[in-house]
C-alpha cells in the first residue's frame, strides 16, 4: 500500500472542511502540509446544497442582538442545547462572518450596499444572510474552493474515501486508511491530527434532501475507533421538500426562507392548516411544521401537501429564489402561479461525534467539526441556518487550537496499528452484492420504522431488520468499491440511530414517540460508544 505523511488530515470538503483547511494553512507553519480528502469532487457536500442561508448576528444589523439569537436557539433546542456553546457561537458570529468575507464570500446586499437579511422559522429577527438568493451554501463553498486551489500547503485527494481510522494502543489517532476509486487501491495517510468533516447520514432514509455522499461515513469511523457519539436519535426532517411523486426519493429542498417571505402551507383543496398546530403557523419550529404536514398527509391519505408561494410578489419571488424557481420550472411547476407539492424528508443530523467547539473528541488527535460533530448547539431541534454558522465557528476554533499545538507527523509506524492495516491488505471475497437494492431496502426500513413518528415496537422491528442486513453483508472491513463502503457505513449509522431512539423514552424536539408523547422533566444527552467490541449506552447531563 502507498504511504504518505501530513501535518493535518481533513476528511470532507463541505464548508467546515474547506474553511478549516484554509484557516489552518494561513495560521500554522506545516512541515508536511494538509491533506484534504473528498469522496467525490471537491465541494460535493450537504453545504453545497444549503439554500436558506447562514445566521449572522452582526453589529451592522440594527436591532438584532446575540441575546435574542441565543434565546431563539435554546427555545428551538427543546432544553437539550448547551447554553455555553450557544452563547459562544452566537458571540463569535460577527467575527467569523467577516472572516468569510475576507476569504472572498459575497453575501447578497440591497441597492444601498447593506446586507440583505431575511427571516426563517423560529427566529425572532431578520438575521439570515444569503447568496444568490437561495444558493448560499454553493456561494460559500465555491469561494473557499477558489482559495483552496491556490494554496500550496493543501493537497486535495478527490474521489478518495477515508474508510478506517488508525488508533494506537494508547487510544491516539495516528492517521487513516483511504480507498482511491480512481486507482482501485487502498492507501495509508499518517498524521497526529485527523479532522472528520464528513457531514450527515440523510441517505439512510428513503426520502432525503441530502446528496448521495451523506452516508454516515464519519459516524462509522468514529464508532469503530471507540469515540463517544451523542444524541444520534435526533434527525431533523425538513418539512418542505419537493415531492413530485412517491417514487421520487432524493428530494430537492424548498427552503424555509420561502415561508419566511410569506408562503403558506395548504392542502389539496387550498385550505391553510398550520393555525391548528402552532400560533406561529408556517414559522413554527421545524419539528412542529414537519409533524403537522405528516399528520395532514396521513389523515387525508395524501402523498404530499402544498406550499403556496404565488402570494409573494412575482418579481421578488423570482429574484429571491432563482434556484427553486428554476428547479420547479424544469418539473412543470410555475411557482408564481401554482402551489409547490411538498413533503418532509430527512435533512440534518443534530447528534454526532461528541466534540468540543474546537473539534476535540474523546480520542486524542481526532477532531470532528460541522454536521458530523455534536457540540450541544442544536440540542433536540436545530434552529434554521445555525448549521453553516456552526461549521465555520468550529473550523475557526480548531485552527486556533492547533496553532498552539505541537503538530508532529508520525515518522515511525506504530506497531500497535499494524493489525488494522492488515485488515485492508487481504484479498477480498468474490461475493457480489446488489448494493443499490440493499441500500433501497435499508432506506425503506428507516423511513417506515425509525422516521418522523416512532414507537418501541417499530424501532425494535427496524433494529432486527438492520442487524439482519448487517449480518448478511460480509464486508466488515475491506470492500471492493465506494458503494460497498457507503452501505457498510450506512448500516452502522442506522443501527446507532435506532438504538439511541429506543433508549430515549420521551418525545423531545425532532424525536417524537407516540408511546412516550411527553417530554421528561430532566434533559439528558444519549451516549453510545464501543470499546473492545463492547457497546456502552447511557445518559449524561
Amino acid at each position: 500500500m502507498k504511504h504518505s505523511e501530513y501535518s493535518v488530515i481533513i476528511v470532507g470538503s463541505g464548508a467546515a472542511g474547506l474553511y478549516a483547511a484554509l484557516k489552518i494553512s494561513s495560521q500554522i507553519q506545516l512541515p508536511d502540509g494538509i491533506l484534504l480528502i473528498t469522496k467525490y469532487e471537491l465541494g460535493e457536500s450537504n453545504s453545497k446544497y444549503a439554500q436558506g442561508g447562514i445566521v449572522g448576528v452582526l453589529h451592522q444589523n440594527p436591532g438584532d442582538t446575540t441575546k435574542s439569537h441565543i434565546e431563539d436557539t435554546l427555545k428551538a433546542g427543546a432544553g437539550l442545547s448547551d447554553e455555553r456553546t450557544v452563547n459562544y457561537v452566537s458571540e463569535l458570529s460577527d467575527e467569523v462572518i467577516n472572516d468569510l468575507i475576507n476569504f472572498g464570500v459575497n453575501f447578497d446586499k440591497d441597492e444601498q450596499g447593506k446586507f440583505n437579511f431575511t427571516l426563517e422559522a423560529a427566529h425572532s429577527f431578520k438575521r439570515i444572510l444569503h447568496i444568490g438568493g437561495d444558493a448560499t451554501g454553493k456561494g460559500i463553498v465555491d469561494a473557499l474552493i477558489s482559495r483552496i486551489k491556490k494554496d500550496q500547503n493543501i493537497t486535495v485527494a478527490q474521489n478518495s474515501m477515508a474508510v478506517e481510522l488508525l488508533i494506537n494502543s494508547d487510544r491516539e489517532c495516528k492517521g487513516l486508511i483511504m480507498y482511491n476509486s480512481e486507482t482501485g487501491e487502498h492507501e495509508i495517510a499518517y498524521s497526529s491530527s485527523v479532522v472528520l468533516a464528513t457531514g450527515g447520514l440523510g441517505q439512510v432514509y428513503k426520502y432525503t434532501t441530502n446528496p448521495e455522499g451523506a452516508t454516515g461515513d464519519g459516524f462509522y469511523m468514529a464508532y469503530q475507533a471507540g469515540a463517544i457519539l451523542q444524541d444520534m436519535e435526533f434527525i431533523q426532517f425538513h418539512p418542505t421538500a419537493l415531492a413530485l411523486s412517491a417514487s421520487n426519493k432524493d428530494r430537492f429542498l424548498i427552503s424555509e426562507a420561502v415561508r419566511g417571505e410569506g408562503a403558506k402551507l395548504i392542502n389539496k383543496s387550498g385550505s391553510e392548516f398550520m393555525s391548528k398546530y402552532h400560533d406561529k403557523r408556517e414559522l413554527a419550529p421545524r419539528d412542529i411544521v414537519t409533524r403537522a404536514i405528516y399528520n395532514e398527509m396521513k389523515t387525508s391519505h395524501a402523498d404530499n401537501m402544498y406550499l403556496n408561494a404565488s402570494i409573494i410578489e412575482k418579481s421578488k419571488l423570482m429574484m429571491r429564489f432563482p434556484t427553486i424557481f428554476k428547479m420547479c420550472e424544469l418539473n412543470g411547476i410555475d411557482i408564481t402561479s401554482k402551489p409547490i407539492p411538498v413533503a418532509p424528508a430527512a435533512h440534518y443530523t443534530m447528534g454526532g461525534i461528541k466534540s468540543e467547539l474546537n473539534g476535540k473528541t474523546s480520542i486524542s488527535g481526532l477532531y470532528a467539526i460541522g454536521e458530523t460533530a455534536s457540540t450541544g448547539l442544536h440540542g433536540a431541534n436545530r434552529l434554521a441556518s445555525n448549521s453553516l454558522l456552526e461549521c465555520v465557528v468550529m473550523a475557526y476554533e480548531l485552527a486556533d487550537y492547533l496553532s498552539f499545538s505541537n503538530l508532529e507527523t508520525p515518522k515511525v509506524i506504530d506497531k500497535s496499528i499494524i493489525n488494522t492495516i492488515d485488515l485492508y491488505s487481504d484479498s477480498i471475497s468474490e461475493t457480489d452484492y446488489n448494493i443499490s437494492a440493499l441500500k433501497a431496502e435499508l432506506k425503506d426500513i428507516m423511513w417506515n420504522y425509525a422516521g418522523i413518528i416512532r414507537n418501541e415496537e417499530d424501532l425494535n422491528k427496524a433494529l432486527e431488520m438492520v442487524l439482519e442486513l448487517k449480518n448478511n453483508f460480509k464486508r466488515n472491513y475491506m470492500c471492493k468499491d465506494i458503494e460497498e463502503y457507503e452501505y457498510r457505513n450506512m448500516l452502522t449509522a442506522a443501527e446507532i440511530v435506532i438504538k439511541s431512539a429506543l433508549m430515549r423514552h420521551e418525545s423531545r424536539g425532532a424525536h417524537s414517540r407516540n408511546d412516550y408523547p411527553q417530554m421528561n422533566e430532566m434533559a439528558e444527552h444519549s451516549i453510545i460508544t464501543k470499546s473492545d467490541n463492547t457497546e456502552r449506552m447511557e445518559y449524561a447531563r
